[in-house]
């Protein structure tokens, strides 16, 4: 098929849909679509933004080559700072979720959880920098995948499969006329357009089966779409699905991170005057440098797995009785169900020390007992499960009218819901509390030897000492109404004027059913509570908890999880159903958990003025944009540990410019400077607080936080050299004004007046109220900072290799890189320097959390009118995550490096068959604690997943 640039453009950019969400990812060709662009919720730019260039030559596009092309034409096309992918980008690439589509993108990287990609960040920028819009309406999504929820404005993009989707445009610089809240980037994801598409009835649909290497299970993945179009183009209809399943395995070990305390004896010297408990601590060279050393808290071993079953629906009405008039009505509806099971063997020192004798202990340079023998430890076996759904809906509407040539304008509404629900979240855990010979080596850090000296595999060793379960649900509403109007004052200048009113709802519900088994008890089965008593059901040898039965166990066999040889691989876990039903556990009354029940509402309104201006000076073509955005933040934050709501209001004037100069036809210089903010983080607008009683910590939410305000500075030149080819280089930087930081300080949990309520009541804190007025707690909360800095330079490349001979002018290739550095001062625990004292606090200038300073993406790519293949290389190097506790500095994750790869075969015109594999290397995640020194925190992989199947369209 013979179809020049610029007809392609019009179809896919202006469209930047075809016909709808598939059929464009399965290559179907499409003739020229509406005028308006969805991504922006606006008329697209129009071509000749470029000056006089020329019409673009007629060349041969087709499938991947095609939509490489129309992408870059979006780029191209735009005045600001753009970057997209279009459907057959993302049907083609072997991506299983939205998130790992974005990380082709310059200057994009992701956040994966359990092997799968989750949130992105953007030029070095968080994922709570990022606004998403999905058909121009603003909304996020939050899923439960990870051990620890998403609470936060971050948008969770594994909740979507990416065949639903037609375009992602991602704007890297503001302008007036774009929704506000965002310092890295807004993202437009868009579904269908079906009066894009041709007339009559279409259908595309795909079939394939995943493999995971590691689980050894097979799972099905389905697309299909069915779009009409009326005869004479007025009116059009799409509907949509995308259903996966999949079961992978995560396998590796962690630490729990790493810290210091006084043990019970140190190579037989004892360090109290008593031992295991009470008495006073007794210095000695022995005592002294075991305190000061760090140790591993939690060592183990385990298996993670993952089942995870992901659905969606897309819908698209649209009618246009005549060219001035278009109406569209929008839904989205994705459900996706995960289902987490983990299973561990471990030694529990975190908060037991005291009772622990050390033996034979080995210290490295970095100050960590890297290896020792522990008497009296406490071995603890656990089995988790985690029960999540998250339901996602979205309608809108749009009418675009013209009113006479020079004047139009946009009216858009819309609701969306997320509703992120964990009916389950269980875990019940057997002791043993005085095991001899346990052994730890971590001469090789990510690959540490742990070693059971007494049995793990007999019932009568352990008890069944805990059981918890923790239901949540996280709500997230927006309501939406926008106007947006445009007039052509005059030969090249546009105005533009607009007005937006938008509610935002952020709830959160937590409850808890913990408990510690007491010690002698007894249980009512019936109404599912522990009671103790001095006489004991179970006999004298119920010592803290029900002695474990084989009825009550199962046997787990560790595999594959790069274990050095010495290491124990079989254990008893406890046999969660039966453990369950045994104590009752889901029986028992729900106690709300008061530091996790809270919530936000947040009110805006606003406008924007906006020039938009094209000519020449002299030979030199321009375009620029420039105007003023204003929006007013009602804000209400309430939590049930505190008495009323707290109400705030602020305000922003945002002003921001983009120009583009056209020196010759093929190479543009673009510029831009905006003034940009991104709202609170919503875990610290919380009234009140809550408290974490296994690791003593109080976290104080700050309903006053100001927004993080920057002012962010963008050059960029792009050489459009050949056809489908481009090199650019884009500098960037940001100066942010305000950033929120971490401030902590020392007390005990009773000086901070909160209620015992907000302990769980399984936690050392809870079981032993003394230790809320004697220890030591660490009390966080957030305040407004001095601000950081961010810059970065991204360079890309991508041409077709047409002029190489024969087949060889088939290949292609993309490459882009992006280099970062950024500076930002935090507050942090450092380590105690005496055995016992307090945590000192240390003030630390590094990068900015989730920044890698680089990020690499490349793919070879061959193509002919039947056969393609593709293999893609990313890169993403190391980055601090978070602040940390117990006296490390930071904490983050390593490089990683991920590689997929796919074939393709074209039997007829309306049949492809498809051989695909993702992280074919089966990199390992490699997460650290304290900067410094790189202690382990977690090493896992997940192995390889393969996809086989066929995609065909009617």
């Amino acid at each position: 098929m013979r179809t020049s640039v610029s007809v392609r453009f019009e179809s896919i950019v202006r469209g930047l849909g075809g016909v709808s969400v598939a059929a464009l990812a399965l290559g179907l060709a499409m003739p020229a679509a509406a005028q308006t662009d969805p991504a922006a919720g606006e008329p697209a730019a129009d071509a000749s933004a470029q000056g006089d260039a020329p019409p673009a030559e007629e060349i041969v596009v087709t499938g991947f080559r095609q939509s490489l092309e129309a992408a870059l034409n979006v780029k191209r096309e735009s005045v600001s700072a753009v970057d997209a992918i279009v459907a057959e980008d993302i049907a083609k690439f072997p991506d299983q979720n939205l998130a790992e589509s974005l990380q082709r993108i310059p200057g994009i990287s992701i956040q994966r959880d359990g092997g799968e990609g989750r949130a992105i960040t953007v030029r070095g920028l968080g994922s709570q920098f990022t606004r998403v819009r999905v058909n121009g309406l603003e909304t996020i999504t939050t899923s439960n995948d990870g051990a620890a929820s998403n609470r936060d404005r971050a948008f969770d993009f594994n909740v979507f499969a990416s065949e639903l989707f037609s375009s992602i445009v991602v704007h890297k610089t503001a302008e007036a006329s774009l929704d506000e809240g965002s310092l890295g980037a807004v993202v437009d994801l868009n579904t269908g357009n079906p009066l894009a598409g041709k007339e009559g009835f279409t259908f595309v649909g795909s079939a394939q089966a995943s493999y995971n290497d590691l689980s050894e299970t097979w799972g099905p993945r389905f697309a299909g779409l069915i779009g009409w179009k009326s005869a004479d183009g007025t009116l059009g209809a799409s509907i949509s699905a995308a259903y996966q399943k999949s079961n992978t395995l995560e396998l590796g070990n962690n630490s729990v991170r790493w810290a210091q305390a006084r043990f019970d004896s140190v190579n037989g010297t004892p360090c109290w005057t008593s031992a295991n408990s009470g008495g006073t601590y007794v210095p000695s060279a022995a005592c002294n440098e075991a305190a000061l050393s760090f140790h591993p808290r939690i060592p183990r071993y385990g298996e993670i797995a993952h089942h995870r079953e992901r659905l969606g629906l897309t819908g698209s009405v649209q009618w246009s009785p005549s060219d001035a008039t278009k109406i569209s009505i929008d839904g989205l509806y994705s459900k996706f169900k995960a289902d987490r099971r983990e299973k561990w063997g471990e030694v529990l020192l975190r908060s037991n020390e005291r009772s622990i004798n050390v033996v034979d202990p080995v210290y490295d340079d970095n100050n960590n007992m890297i290896a020792a023998t522990l008497n009296d430890a406490w071995v603890r076996t656990e089995h988790f499960l985690k029960k999540s759904e998250t339901e996602f809906y979205q309608i809108g509407a749009t009418w675009d009218q013209d009113l006479g040539e020079d004047f139009r304008f946009t009216l858009l509404g819309g609701y969306s819901k997320s509703n992120a629900k964990v009916p389950i979240e269980t875990t019940i855990v057997f002791d043993d509390r005085d095991a001899q010979g346990y052994r730890y080596d971590y001469s090789d850090m990510m690959h540490p030897t742990l070693t059971f000296g007494t049995s793990v595999t007999d019932p009568a060793s352990f008890q069944l000492a805990e059981i918890r379960d923790r239901p949540s649900d996280v709500v997230n509403q927006f309501r939406t109404a926008q106007l947006r109007t445009e007039w052509d004052a005059a030969e090249g200048l546009t105005v533009k004027a607009g007005a937006v009113w938008r509610r935002y709802d952020y709830d959160i519900t937590a409850f808890t059913r913990d408990t510690a088994v007491c010690g002698n008890g007894g249980l009512d089965r019936v109404l599912g509570t522990i009671t103790c008593s001095p006489s004991s059901a179970f006999g004298p040898s119920a010592v803290y908890g029900f002695p474990v039965t084989s009825a009550l166990s199962e046997l787990f066999t560790l595999r594959r999880a790069g274990a050095p040889e010495g290491t124990t691989t079989e254990w008893l876990v406890p046999n969660l159903d039966a453990a369950a039903a045994f104590t009752g556990l889901y029986d028992r009354p729900a106690t709300p958990d008061a530091g996790n029940n809270r919530g936000v509402r947040e009110e805006t309104a606003g406008g924007y003025l906006q020039f938009d201006a094209k000519g020449e000076f002299g030979s030199v073509g321009y375009a620029f944009n420039a105007g003023m955005r204003y929006v007013r933040t009602d804000q209400t934050s309430y939590a049930i540990t505190n008495v009323a709501p707290v109400e705030r209001d602020y305000e922003d004037w945002l002003p921001a410019m983009n120009l583009a100069i056209y020196p010759t036809e093929d190479i543009i210089i673009r510029g831009a400077i905006a003034k940009v903010m991104t709202r609170p983080s919503l875990g610290n607008l919380t009234p009140g607080g809550s408290a974490d009683g296994f690791n003593y910590r109080i976290t104080r939410g700050n309903p006053y936080l100001e927004p993080f305000r920057a002012t962010n500075y963008d050059v960029a030149v792009e050489w459009y050299f050949a056809p489908q080819s481009a090199l650019s280089v884009a500098w960037f930087k940001k100066d942010v004004a305000s950033f929120p930081v971490a401030i902590s300080e020392e007390g005990s949990f009773t000086e901070t007046g909160l209620s015992p309520s907000v302990l769980s009541p399984s936690s050392p804190a809870a079981l032993n109220p003394a230790l809320q007025s004697q220890r030591i707690w660490t009390i966080s909360t957030t305040g407004n900072g001095t601000g950081a800095t961010l810059e970065g330079i991204e360079i890309a490349l991508q041409a077709p290799f047409r002029f190489l001979p024969g087949f060889l002018s088939n290949f292609g290739g993309i490459v882009n890189a992006t280099f970062v550095d950024s500076s930002a001062v935090y507050t942090q625990q450092g380590p105690v320097t005496t055995p016992g004292g307090s945590f000192p606090t240390v003030t630390r200038e590094d990068t900015l959390y989730g920044l890698s300073k680089e990020q690499f993406n490349a793919t070879l790519y061959y193509e002919d009118s039947r056969f393609s293949a593709r293999a893609s290389v990313s890169y993403r190097g190391p980055f601090n995550d978070q602040g940390s506790a117990t006296g490390n500095i930071f904490e983050g994750y390593e490089a990683i490096t991920n590689v997929d790869a796919s074939l393709r075969y074209k039997l007829t015109d309306w049949v492809e068959l498809s051989v695909e594999g993702t992280n074919l290397t089966d990199a390992y995640r490699e997460r650290w604690v304290d900067v410094d020194t790189r202690r382990n925190y977690e090493n896992n992989h997940y192995g390889r997943t393969f996809l086989v199947g066929a995609r065909f369209k009617m």
